[in-house]
Order: structure tokens, then sequence, then C-alpha cells
């Protein structure tokens, strides 16, 4: 699971046809007449539509793979790197992936305003949740913290609405609870009866990431969600420069095709691409159908824990992630 892919809440990502894709300004523009382009997609071209639904369907797809194969992709960089080289590397490579893409597409800065907000995101997403997923998994398996941070969806709902001042029924409270419930079981079955180091390390990211999405999505009501990220990942190259020369002359480093594929993929396929792709997706198809695709991003990295890793499940692991699943469901239901 990334950092970046989590769910927002679907009010929280506005990216809607009134807002342009390249630049994200947002203006406003009269009803469409009759002929229309955009009335002529939606009545008269059913096909249109349909390809607009199967690209998008394909696009968040691909998002919540690449989300999958975070954890994997950093186990792997851990072969040959130091987790604070590892993190701060993962920043760099990140935000000049996002400089680049953002400078092609001419993107202006955002205004003064934003930037505040845009610091949360970064504290949480771009630093937070990367160094305190790297540090446990130094001591957890991948699949353990699959089952984990299967949990953000339910922590950024919960911080959400703490954060917005809304009030979810109880049944949503409920699920809630009863999905921390499970993983803490599962937790203090898997350590022997206490949380260890690295399931510490775990729950902070779960806080800190949901309190990074939870502002993303209120600055995703005015800019595109993929130029937050990125945008966030550039106010941090100048900390990833400094952490960097740091970790790398302090921490071990034993190059190998494993740790630099592991590097690459959390720098450029989870952080980046994973989130372009997961945007673009949820604008076309829908906050709300994309969620239910996301449903799938545990089960996906307990298979690549697998196939990847060589690990062995616990016959408790697919059994909490598909408990958590059915718990994060049922608050997507509560209106």
């Amino acid at each position: 699971m990334s950092a970046h892919n989590s769910a927002t809440r679907p009010t929280a990502i506005a990216v809607g046809g009134l807002q342009d894709e390249s630049t994200g300004h947002t203006t406003r523009r009269p009803a469409p007449r009759t002929g229309h382009r955009t009335g002529h997609r939606a009545a008269g071209a059913p096909g249109a539509a349909h390809r607009l639904t199967r690209s998008g369907t394909v696009l968040a797809l691909l998002g919540v793979t690449a989300f999958s194969l975070t954890f994997p992709g950093t186990a792997w960089g851990l072969e040959s790197f130091g987790p604070w080289s590892l993190v701060a590397l993962r920043s760099v490579l990140a935000a000049l992936t996002a400089g680049a893409f953002l400078l092609a597409r001419r993107v202006p800065p955002p205004g003064r305003e934003q930037w505040a907000g845009l610091a949360v995101v970064a504290a949480g997403v771009v630093v937070g949740f990367p160094l305190l997923t790297t540090l446990a998994l130094r001591t957890s398996t991948t699949s353990h913290a699959a089952v984990v941070v299967g949990l953000l969806p339910l922590t950024t709902a919960a911080v959400s609405s703490l954060r917005t001042g809304a009030r979810p029924p109880r049944r949503f409270w409920a699920a809630a609870v009863a999905g921390a419930a499970v993983v803490l079981g599962f937790t203090l079955a898997q350590s022997g009866g206490a949380p260890s180091a690295g399931d510490g390390f775990l729950f902070a990211a779960l806080l800190v990431c949901a309190a990074g999405y939870t502002e993303g999505g209120r600055l995703a009501r005015v800019m595109p969600g993929w130029q937050v990220v990125g945008w966030a990942l550039v106010l941090c190259l100048p900390l990833g420069v400094a952490g960097s020369a740091l970790g790398l002359a302090y921490e071990p480093v034993h190059l190998g095709a494993h740790g630099l594929l592991g590097l690459v993929w959390v720098a450029v396929g989870s952080t980046f691409l994973g989130l372009y792709a997961w945007y673009r997706g949820m604008a076309e198809i829908g906050p709300a159908r994309a969620s239910q695709l996301q449903l799938a991003q545990p089960l996906l990295t307990l298979f690549w824990s697998v196939v990847l890793l060589g690990e062995h499940l616990a016959p408790a692991a697919p059994a909490a992630a598909c408990a958590v699943l059915v718990c994060i469901t049922v608050t997507q239901r509560v209106k």
C-alpha cells in the first residue's frame, strides 16, 4: 500500500470538467447547450462515454497495482540501502520526476495560500509515511504491513471527519472501530501478545498519512490531485538532497539489481506514476467507483509478497485483510 493510495473522501477530489487538467485553473462556464460537446457525449454518444469509463477503470487499476507493489519495492530497496538513505533518495528521484512533468505541462506554481497545506501533505505523505513504513519493514514482513496499513482508508475517513467537523452516523464509527479491532487483534496475535516496534511505526504511519491525505483532499478541490502530490514532492527536494547526502555518508550501501529496481520503483512507479494514473482514472470514473477498485490493494500486496519475496503467509493474514475490506465497504456505503 502506498502513502499515496489510500483513499481521500469522495467529495474531496475535484478534477472535474470545470478544471483545466494541465494548469489547475478553475473557470466558470455556462451550462452546455443542446449539441454542445459535453452534453452530446453524455446523451448522444454512449459509445464515447463507455470508452471513457473503460479507460478510467484501466488507469485506476494501474494506479492500484502500482500502490500494491510499494512494500515489496521497499523491501528490495532495503537490500542495497539503509532506511534513511532509501527514503531520501526516493524523495529526490520522485521530486525530479514530478518537477520535470510539471515543467513540461507548464503548470504554474500554486498560490501563496496553498503552500502551508502542501507542507502538511509533504510531511505526511512524502516524508512521514515512507520513512515510518520503511523503518517498520526492517523487522516486519510485507504481508504483515499490508494488513495493518489496509486500515488507512478508515483512518483517513476518521481524521477527515475530525478535521472538517463532519458527523458520520453511528454505523460508520462502528465499522471503523471493528476494522481497528481486527487489525489490533492481528498484530497482537502475530507479535506474541504485545505490539512490536514495527507495529508502532506502522500505526504512526497510518496517522501521519491520514493527516496528509485529508489536507490533500482539501487542496484537490482547487487543483488536480496529481498536482497536489507533484508540488508536495518538489517542496521536499531540498530536504531530500540533504537527507541523501547524510544517509549515504553514514549508512552502508550494497548495490544490487533488486535494490536499484526497488528504489526506482518506489520513487517513480509508486510515488509519481501510480498517483498520476490513479487521479486521472478517478477523474474519469468518479471517486466512488475508483475507491471500490482500491479495496483490492491489500490483497494484491499479499500476492506480491509471496510471488516476489517468497514470503509464507500466515493463515490469519488473508482473513484479517478481507475483514478489514468488509469494514471499509460498510463505511463507504454509509450516506
